[in-house]
C-alpha cells in the first residue's frame, strides 16, 4: 500500500516538475528577450547619437565653408570687377562652337581660329550645311580637329533642324547636343541666359581644392555638386570666371603661386602649396 501510494505520488509529481521546468524556461526566455530588446534599443540609441553628431559636424563644416566662400567671392569681386567669359562671342551658337574648340586648347587661340570659321560660315545654317572636312581644316590648330569638327557639324545641324537656329535655354536639352558636357552647358546657361551656373573648368577645380572649399575632389561633376551647396546661385557664374583670372595671374598651376600678392592669402587654406 505504501509503495502504491508512493508510486501515485511520484506519478503525480512529474507534471508538477514539468510545469516548473516550463515556467522556469519561459522566465528565462522572457528575460533573454528583454535583454535583447534592451541591447537593440541601446545600439539604436547609440547609432542615432552618432548619426546626429556626424550630421551636426557636417552642418558646421558646411556653414564654415559657406562663410569662407562668401568672403572669397567678395574679395574676388573687388580684385576682378569686370571679369567675364574669356571666349569671344556675340551670339549663343558661337559660344557653343568656341567652348567645344577650347577643350585642351587656350581660349586665346580659339578666339583667333573662330574668326576664319565665322567668316566662311557666318550663321548656324551655313555651318550646319558645311562639309566636316572644311570645318576640320579650319579648326585643326585647336587640336583634336576631326573630333571637334564632327561635333560642331552635328550640333549645328540639330540647332538648325530642331530649334530653328536657336540655342535651347534648358540645361538638360543642352546636354543632349553633340560635344556639350556639363561645363559647356553651365557656361551657356550662365553667360547667355543669365541663369544660375557653376562652370567647373581646370582653374575652378584646382583653386577650390587649394582654398579649402572642397575636400580633395577632382571629378568635375562632384566639384560642381559640392559648390552648389556653398555658393549663392546668383554668384556662381561670375565666381567661376574670376577663378579663371585669379588662376592665371596669381594662383598659378605651373609655378609656385604668388601668395605674397594674393588678395586671399590670409583666408586661403593653401592645400597642397
Amino acid at each position: 500500500m505504501r509503495l502504491r501510494h508512493l508510486g501515485r505520488g511520484i506519478e503525480r509529481g512529474f507534471p508538477v516538475q514539468n510545469r516548473r521546468k516550463r515556467k522556469k524556461k519561459k522566465n528565462m526566455s522572457e528575460k533573454k528577450a528583454v535583454k535583447e530588446k534592451n541591447t537593440k534599443e541601446k545600439a539604436a540609441k547609440e547609432k542615432n547619437t552618432k548619426v546626429k553628431a556626424a550630421k551636426e559636424t557636417l552642418d558646421r563644416q558646411l556653414e564654415e565653408k559657406r562663410g569662407l566662400a562668401g568672403e572669397i567671392i567678395r574679395r574676388l569681386e573687388l580684385e576682378y570687377p569686370d571679369a567675364g567669359c574669356t571666349l569671344d562671342y556675340n551670339q549663343a551658337w558661337k559660344l557653343l562652337v568656341s567652348v567645344r574648340l577650347a577643350a585642351q586648347c587656350t581660349d586665346a587661340r580659339v578666339n583667333v581660329v573662330v574668326q576664319e570659321l565665322y567668316k566662311k560660315f557666318p550663321d548656324v545654317q551655313a555651318l550646319a550645311q558645311a562639309d566636316v572636312d572644311e570645318i576640320e581644316e579650319i579648326v585643326r590648330p585647336c587640336g583634336l580637329g576631326r573630333s571637334k569638327a564632327r561635333d560642331i557639324s552635328a550640333c549645328m545641324k540639330i540647332l538648325w533642324e530642331e530649334y530653328g537656329g536657336n540655342v535651347p535655354d534648358d540645361f538638360e536639352l543642352l546636354l543632349k547636343l553633340p560635344g556639350v558636357g556639363r561645363k559647356s552647358a553651365n557656361l551657356i546657361m550662365g553667360d547667355v541666359f543669365g541663369k544660375p551656373a557653376i562652370v567647373t573648368d581646370t582653374h575652378c577645380i584646382r583653386l577650390v581644392n587649394r582654398m579649402g572649399l572642397v575636400d580633395q575632389i577632382k571629378e568635375p561633376k562632384k566639384v560642381e555638386m559640392e559648390l552648389w551647396k556653398i555658393i549663392p546661385p546668383e554668384k556662381g557664374s561670375d565666381f567661376c570666371h574670376r577663378l579663371v583670372y585669379h588662376g592665371r595671374e596669381v594662383c598659378t598651376a605651373r609655378t609656385k603661386p604668388f601668395c605674397d600678392r594674393c588678395c586671399l592669402a590670409d583666408i586661403c587654406r593653401k592645400i597642397g602649396v
